[in-house]
């Protein structure tokens, strides 16, 4: 497998996941968005998969070679997965406290 694959993987395989939780996000939101606030969700979806990306990407490098190729791929996963919820769930609790300061 290339090396572009193999440091991608991670992340291949989970954008379907991330795109079921991206539209859960997306839909979260109680009444008609603003451009401005349809900027904040965009901008948070994309924060979250850059987040995922560099996340993998890291994890991938710094696992320890001894522990076997899978675990760099595993390690990847879990630490993209993990940076991409915690980016959502802070733009989503961001985004409630908005809300409830608003008139």
């Amino acid at each position: 497998m290339s090396r572009l694959v193999t440091l991608n993987l991670s992340l291949i395989l989970l954008l379907p996941w991330y795109l079921v939780l991206g539209i859960v996000y997306w839909r979260t939101r109680r009444k008609p968005a603003t451009a401005a606030q349809r900027a904040f969700d965009v901008a948070a979806l994309a924060l979250a998969l850059l987040a995922a990306t560099l996340g993998g990407y890291w994890s991938f490098d710094a696992a320890d070679p001894a522990a076997g190729a899978i675990w760099k791929q595993v390690l990847a996963s879990l630490v993209g997965y993990g940076l991409f919820l915690l980016a959502l769930a802070l733009a989503f609790i961001a985004r409630r406290s908005r809300a409830s300061r608003l008139p």
